[in-house]
């Protein structure tokens, strides 16, 4: 039998699909506010931005195909069983049913409906709205067969047409130039901010997530089992460099909205009042049409990565039931209001992400120590505290005097922690460590086998 060969029209599709699930109202929002923030410092920013935003997610996703894990749970595992189950459910929950999902459609609510809802109806607007946003997610998603359908060929589509359009005309009828008033944040370290800001849309981690769901429907669509890896490269490439544009594209629009607005409140603020200077009274509506789609395709993603990971995990535990679990899970947080979801997911993305980076790298270079579990936890290990007080940092228990002169200290002894990269440094002596003691564990067993020998 003969393997298949991979065809152009095949690749956009599976690349569509990959885009669909990780471009969402986050993706959408985000580089509009970096855009607005960074003003004239908008190139550096733009460049840590995609780094994180992109490259990173790219990475994630070539760790799951060179590594040909079926879940998070693989990628993790070399650490040990008990971290693989923790950080799988730890990432599942912070993209899921805790923050990304319940996101969603609160961000498609705020942005699409409240506008036209009088504000003593919008707890009542938004439990309705809730309801039928996943209650439509979990229809759609009950066969996992019906994912490359929905996404790949129909919403996503739909969604880029309507984006390229108001990106277009952005082009063609700029609101100001490029050189805008920069805040305060990006003054000096832009780049850093920016790869910050990159950690908002959840690309690095959901990628290692929710690839597994991409693994179901290239097999679906015929590939054998030692071809995958090689298309999820290929068409998670392509999917990336498409996001790298448009996002560079929509922090130029934030950067020449200056031109006509002030910096708003928030990037979902910014792109409505934004399309609303170009499509006018049209403008309110076509916005929560388009993101709307764009956070639908996302939770579809979700919801189907959430299932078959956890469902690997706990097989006792149907597809189906976890299926359940993170639709009704995620009606319940995203009534709880996006302010709330946004500000507590923050530190928690600050915690997961440097263990999610150690291991995307760890991955893609384990042939280099024989994937060896001494390295792993080396590494881990030590990144594990300054992930915590990273994200300490960044929680609102800052505002306790103790906390406070937690981290005081803390960027005063650890390189880059003030910028909020304290893991690096840490996770570089893990690596160096994980290193020699995996030298003398072999030297050890070559005397041993050398006495046994004798």
């Amino acid at each position: 039998m003969h393997d298949k060969k991979l065809t152009w029209r095949e690749l956009v599709l599976v690349a569509s699909l990959i885009f669909g699930m990780f471009f969402g109202a986050g993706n959408l929002i985000f580089p509009v506010q970096l855009g607005q923030l960074s003003g004239g410092h908008w190139v550096l920013a733009t460049i840590g931005f995609l780094v994180t935003g992109t490259v990173v997610p790219f990475l994630a996703m070539l760790a799951v195909s060179v590594t040909r894990s079926r879940s998070v749970y693989d990628v993790a595992t070399p650490v040990g069983h008990w971290f693989g189950l923790a950080f799988l459910v730890a990432i599942h929950l912070t993209i899921g049913p805790f923050f990304g999902t319940p996101r969603t459609a609160a961000t498609a609510f705020s942005m699409g409906i409240a506008p036209f809802i009088a504000p003593k109806y919008q707890s009542l607007g938004m439990l309705i709205f809730s309801a039928l946003f996943f209650g439509l997610a979990y229809f759609l998603t009950v066969k996992e067969t019906g994912l490359m359908k929905w996404v790949g060929k129909y919403l996503n589509p739909v969604f880029m047409i309507l984006l390229i359009t108001v990106l277009l005309m952005a082009l063609f009828m700029p609101m100001g130039n490029t050189s805008q008033a920069v805040s305060s944040a990006y003054q000096s370290h832009a780049t850093f901010q920016g790869l910050l800001d990159g950690y908002n849309t959840m690309d690095g981690i959901a990628l290692l997530a929710v690839a597994v769901s991409v693994v179901y429907a290239v097999r679906g669509l015929g590939f054998r089992d030692h071809q995958v890896s090689s298309v999820l490269a290929k068409a998670g490439l392509l999917s990336i460099v498409a996001e790298a544009i448009l996002y560079t594209a929509l922090v130029l629009l934030g950067v020449s909205s200056l031109g006509q607005f002030k910096v708003a409140a928030n990037g979902g603020d910014a792109f409505a009042q934004i399309i609303a200077h170009y499509a006018g009274n049209f403008g309110t509506a076509l916005t929560g049409v388009v993101v709307t789609l764009a956070v639908f395709t996302t939770a579809m993603g979700l919801f189907v990565s959430f299932a078959q990971d956890l469902h690997l995990a706990f097989p006792k535990v149907s597809y189906l039931w976890f299926l359940r679990i993170i639709a009704l899970g995620s009606f319940v947080t995203a009534n709880a209001g996006l302010t709330n979801i946004v500000a507590w997911s923050v530190p928690v993305l600050m915690l997961l992400y440097p263990f999610a980076l150690v291991l995307i790298l760890l991955s893609l270079t384990g042939k280099f120590f024989d994937k060896s579990p001494l390295v792993y936890r080396s590494v881990v290990g030590f990144v594990a505290m300054p992930a915590f007080l990273d994200a300490l940092a960044a929680s609102p228990f800052m505002s306790s005097h103790t906390a406070q002169q937690l981290i005081g200290a803390y960027h005063q002894v650890v390189p880059l922690s003030s910028l909020g990269f304290g893991w690096v440094v840490p996770a570089l002596l893990g690596a160096v460590m994980g290193e020699v003691l995996l030298g003398v564990s072999r030297v050890a067993q070559r005397q041993n086998q050398i006495i046994e020998g004798d």
